[in-house]
């Protein structure tokens, strides 16, 4: 008998406050409800937010006043579900940890809010989080069933590159798999946060594990992410859901962004600094000038032969030995001349004077470069347009159990965008494995062995 279920992801992204994100959290699970979907998987960090292009003012060596600042507000928006920072496992799961004195539960609450979601939608959710425990900021998944509430909880081992220093490293002893059963139908479910999927070995401890549902909620929007989806289908013979969010600039946190008075006033600073640039005079008049390239068609300029071009990323112009010591020649003014040479591109050009008779060119306020069309972009990829340009585009995808592409990836699609597989047969992993077990009949075991600390790697009961 064909063991079917319905399975969704939601490419939602954080908004300004947890009370508002967890809003959104139900509407989408009330909608998925509605589409008859069995199980939801939200992206990573939907809850507490994912910093995308924040430095927190650090370098190696040094950190900021404003870095510090920012990890306050991020470290206030994560969630706190009442763990310890060691991470407590089953004791969390089974609320078994000492509550305060006067209190009913522990954390702020969001634990709770989200079984009451699962409950009354009557939908299995897996939603990606920031969880903060003790001083300490963690990337983490939790596993909600509708009947009885957080059945699991991990956090991620192996934050990628500037993730590392706001997000603490968790226990792999969390990468214990999840069993639950809907409609009739066992699942064996285990999520690898994003770039987790590109550690082999953490991927081979949940197959070891004999998942059938592989979840990759994932900050990750580039090209490559689809390729690896389908290569973990056809390792572990399971269905994989992937689940991104579409953000745009607008949507950071006004802590990451500045304010709207902050960055006017940044773009205030900005075009006062190429004002001066442009309009800076020397102490003495008649020793040097600044040119406008536009006009020196004027005839009453001595012309020379056309100067050598020797930095054109910056626009530095060696004179010609006729000219050194007087004015540039109108070298920009005509169509053969190096800058107007660059592909496709053509503009009004300041010369500002530099050392030893060298100019710098500057461009002018007409600058139109014809060539912006063949800027390397990903395919549709919107045009930046400040607050609404794409900082990620998603790539939320459904991959069955030997690589087939079910749904997706989906680009651009903001606002709790759902992606649903729709009767998918989970004993097609069975069928799988007539020719490809990685952790039994492929994996000669008698010869390799993993362990992974604190984790049991064989199939939970």
């Amino acid at each position: 008998m064909p063991k079917r279920l319905t399975v969704a992801v939601s490419q939602s992204h954080t908004l300004p406050t947890t009370s508002a994100t967890l809003a959104a959290l139900a509407s989408t699970a009330q909608e998925a409800a509605r589409q008859g979907v069995d199980l939801l998987l939200v992206p990573e960090a939907y809850l507490g937010g994912y910093p995308r292009t924040c430095n927190f003012g650090a370098a190696v060596g040094s950190r900021s006043d404003e870095g510090r600042e920012q990890f306050l507000q991020y470290f206030h928006s994560a969630v706190d579900l009442g763990d310890t920072p060691r991470g407590a496992g089953d004791d969390w799961v089974a609320r078994r940890l000492e509550l305060a004195k006067g209190h009913d539960h522990r954390g702020g609450g969001t634990r709770e809010e989200l079984e009451k979601v699962a409950t009354e939608t009557g939908v299995f959710l897996v939603i990606g989080l920031v969880e903060r425990a003790g001083g300490s900021l963690y990337c983490a998944v939790v596993y909600v069933c509708p009947r009885e509430g957080c059945v699991g909880k991990r956090r991620k081992v192996m934050p990628t590159g500037s993730e590392r220093l706001i997000w603490a490293q968790g226990s792999p002893s969390t990468l214990k798999a999840v069993i639950t059963t809907i409609k009739g139908v066992k699942l064996t479910l285990a999520a690898a946060i994003c770039w987790e999927n590109y550690m082999p070995l953490l991927r081979y401890s949940l197959y070891s594990q004999n998942v059938n549902l592989y979840l990759a909620p994932t900050a990750d929007a580039r090209d490559t992410w689809l390729p690896l989806m389908r290569t973990i289908a056809c390792e572990s013979r399971a269905y994989v859901l992937s689940a991104n969010q579409c953000v745009r600039r607008k949507h950071l946190p006004s802590w990451i962004q500045g304010s709207a008075s902050e960055k006017a006033k940044s773009s205030s600073a900005s075009q006062g600094t190429l004002k001066r640039v442009h309009n800076s005079a020397p102490a003495k008049a008649e020793e040097t000038q600044q040119f406008k390239i536009s006009s020196l068609d004027q005839g009453n300029i001595p012309k020379a032969p056309e100067p050598t071009l020797v930095d054109k990323a910056h626009g530095v112009i060696s004179p010609s030995p006729l000219h050194l010591g007087g004015a540039p020649s109108d070298f920009d003014s005509r169509t053969d001349s190096p800058v107007q040479q660059r592909k496709g591109r053509r503009r009004s050009s300041n010369l500002m004077p530099m050392p030893d008779n060298h100019f710098l060119a500057l461009p002018g306020d007409s600058a139109v470069d014809e060539s912006e069309e063949n800027h390397d972009t990903k395919p549709n990829a919107p045009a930046d347009d400040g607050d609404d340009e794409l900082v990620c585009r998603g790539g939320s995808c459904i991959i069955g159990p030997t690589g087939d592409v079910l749904k997706g990836p989906l680009w651009d699609v903001e606002d709790g965008g759902l992606l649903i597989a729709r009767d998918i047969d989970f004993e097609d992993c069975e069928r799988g494995r007539l020719d490809l077990d990685v952790a039994g009949s492929y994996s000669r075991n008698d010869a390799f062995e993993l362990r992974v600390a604190g984790l049991d790697l064989n199939p939970p009961p």
